[in-house]
């Protein structure tokens, strides 16, 4: 069984590592956002209780979030374990998650933190860019277009979303550093953390990945 956590600055390639282990190891990937949208679309009770804060532009209180997480985790795929990508965000959040997990008899196998340096995540996600038109991505520096800002594929016009604008990067890593980071400290003395470095090639960091769990 692997019940693991995977955290990460903005831009580290959590999602695409989650994806790889949940292949790899026959777990679910699961993160927050996929579940407020099952929710929501299955119109549950914790669903409509989340949009109406969503509508009103509130963010969705943590007992509401820990509330899903825990449905969530009684879920029968779930049985051989389970992948949390990019939740908790904050201490009070993996307080609760401790709680969850205590009383559905469970504990975690481990927490991977993916690292690369500060000035790389800005470069990686200003870099990014997607298509108008199919939604095709691509990176100015790893997989660039064949005709600047055209797609491909397409023939679409490319666009940098607004969340991957220099300046609103930059205070999406201040946020995580004030609110997620301390997360580090937190599994570092529950011996549960194992650091990565996330500045490789993705095969290279799945590797690295892999090995903080044999």
């Amino acid at each position: 069984m692997k019940n693991l956590i995977l955290l990460g600055g903005p831009g580290v390639g959590k999602g695409t590592q989650a994806k790889m282990l949940a292949e790899k190891y026959s777990i679910p990937q699961i993160s927050t956002g996929d579940i407020l949208r099952a929710e929501i679309k299955s119109d549950s009770e914790l669903g409509k209780q989340a949009a109406g804060y969503m509508k009103r532009g509130d963010l969705v209180p943590d007992d509401l979030i820990l509330a899903m997480i825990e449905k969530r985790l009684q879920e029968d795929d779930t049985a051989n374990g389970f992948i949390l990508d990019g939740f908790p965000r904050t201490i009070p959040q993996a307080e609760g998650l401790d709680s969850i997990l205590a009383r559905l008899e469970r504990r975690l196998d481990g927490v991977v933190d993916i690292e690369v340096p500060y000035e790389k995540l800005v470069q990686r996600i200003t870099s990014r860019w997607g298509c108008s038109e199919c939604g095709a991505d691509f990176n100015s520096l790893s997989s660039p277009p064949q005709v600047v800002e055209t797609c491909d594929h397409c023939g679409g016009r490319l666009q940098q979303r607004p969340d991957d604008k220099e300046e609103t990067v930059r205070q999406r890593l201040l946020v995580y550093r004030e609110k997620t980071a301390p997360l580090i400290d937190y599994y570092k003395r529950k011996s549960l953390l194992k650091i990565v470095d996330g500045d490789k090639p993705v095969e290279s960091v799945f590797a690295a990945v892999c090995n903080t769990l044999i």
